[in-house]
């Protein structure tokens, strides 16, 4: 895994956070356990790059001016019309600490679901886990090609490996399979005349 690189950034003006971003930086506090909070900026593209890699939730490796830390992308702060982000949080994580985090759901074989006249349903698209640091992994693959009419997928249905728990109700529906074909159909209402 490359680090990050970042610098200690200070928090001079509230207006200072905006002009990182003009100038292609993210601002971003790393915290934990017996850590002070620690404020740092970081090159957009740099941090782009390996969030495309790890993911959302991933861990990363960070140095902030010289300082490396090891560390769980806890939340990222996105602008509302352009996705962009704006702000990352960090939790410090030592050697085997546990974390509870959440795994993008990503559904596989949705056009075979389509191509059968059924309509997929998806009632989340991410997990709470709780696992070691380093074995959160990226995505975890939801597989409906198999699903038909009137199906439900629940997390129990998911097979993974024993280092990661599920936090949520294992009985929690993740998508279900509708009718396609089915046709809604509104009746006329009988008018009210008023008197």
């Amino acid at each position: 895994m490359e680090n990050l690189n970042a610098v200690k950034r200070e928090k001079k003006t509230s207006h200072e956070a905006r002009k990182e971003r003009r100038s292609g930086k993210i601002p971003g506090v790393l915290y934990g356990k017996n850590i002070t909070n620690l404020l740092f900026e970081i090159s957009e593209l740099e941090l782009a790059k390996e969030i495309s890699k790890n993911g959302e939730h991933g861990i990363v490796n960070i140095n902030i001016d010289g300082e490396e830390h090891k560390a769980l992308i806890k939340e990222l702060q996105k602008d509302p019309v352009n996705r962009k982000v704006v702000h990352i949080d960090l939790e410090k994580l030592s050697d085997n600490s546990v974390v509870v985090t959440d795994v993008p759901l990503v559904f596989i074989g949705e056009d075979k679901v389509a191509k059968n006249g059924g309509i997929l349903q998806k009632e989340k698209n991410k997990v709470k886990v709780q696992c070691k640091g380093g074995n959160i992994p990226k995505s975890i693959n939801i597989d409906v090609s198999n699903l038909s009419f009137g199906d439900t997928y629940r997390l129990c249905d998911v097979e993974f490996s024993n280092e990661i728990t599920f936090v949520e109700d294992r009985n929690t529906v993740i998508a279900t399979v509708t009718d396609g074909n089915t046709d809604v159909i509104i009746k006329d209402t009988p008018e009210v005349s008023s008197i």
